[in-house]
């Protein structure tokens, strides 16, 4: 007995239709873009207004709390670039706000906290 079988996911064909994709980002070259990278944070800072681009209003309602970039591209299923071009007219009007992601470095280290607590404990 063989185990289920996994189907490919069909993709529309619209939305990896080039012309479409150049609709969407408009004409903005390569040094208008933000610096974003896939593990960017991302939250909207207004609602959409109805005479924004349909993509750029779905980004302002998924991101009413944090996403990351790569999650926003797999919710709306464009690539990469057309979500960063996307984003960089967002924050360049100050409709969204991106940050760096928290780096494990930074934190504080596990077992000085547990000491400080066991510490805290004791008193």
């Amino acid at each position: 007995m063989s185990g289920p079988r996994r189907e490919r996911r069909k993709t529309d064909p619209a939305l990896i239709d080039p012309e479409r994709l150049y609709v969407i980002t408009g004409d903005l070259d390569d040094s208008e873009r933000a610096a974003l990278d896939l593990v960017t944070m991302v939250v909207a800072q207004a609602e959409p207004s109805p005479t924004f681009q349909p993509e750029q209003a779905a980004i302002l309602r998924l991101c009413q709390a944090p996403l990351s970039v790569a999650e926003i591209s797999a919710y709306l299923s464009l690539p990469f670039s057309v979500v960063t071009s996307l984003l960089s007219d967002l924050l360049a009007t100050e409709l969204i706000e991106s940050r760096a992601p928290i780096v494990r470095a930074t934190l504080p280290d596990r077992s000085l906290l547990e000491a400080v607590m066991h510490g805290l404990q004791k008193l």
